[in-house]
């Protein structure tokens, strides 16, 4: 079993060591630097760029199967198109939930905050089900 990773940013230690004791993945795929580039620049202004989003769809076609994990995370909407793609493709969509720590720090009449965010676990993106009426 594998995990494709579309996020912007370099995986964590602790996402790598819970794919691989958690998810019991053998391998992590990272997207090559031509769909990174595009899943790290999607434009906010105007629609929703289908044709580079699709060039993000079309690797992970060809790079999983029914069954892998695909950890996403990013534009909101490209995030939805690609989540609903892998429910739609029997691929585990999943996402990583973190902790944020802030230090607030006062030096020379100024405040410093740092922000720092720590992994704590991922979860599958679920799709809405209709309850049905009794």
């Amino acid at each position: 079993m594998k995990l494709l990773a579309v996020i912007s940013h370099t995986l964590m230690e602790e996402q790598i060591e819970e794919a691989h004791n958690s998810l019991n993945v053998g391998s992590i795929v990272l997207m090559p630097e031509e769909i990174k580039s595009i899943w790290a620049n999607i434009s906010p202004f105007g629609p929703l760029p289908m044709d580079q989003i699709g060039k993000v769809v079309e690797w992970i076609r060809k790079e999983s199967n029914e069954g892998d994990y695909v950890l996403i995370q990013g534009d909101f909407g490209a995030t939805y198109y690609v989540v609903d793609y892998c429910i739609k493709n029997k691929r585990i969509p999943i996402y990583s939930t973190t902790k944020r720590e802030v230090e607030e720090y006062i030096r020379d009449g100024q405040v410093e905050i740092k922000r720092t965010f720590k992994h704590v676990n991922f979860r599958k993106y679920m799709p809405y089900e209709c309850e049905k009426e009794v």
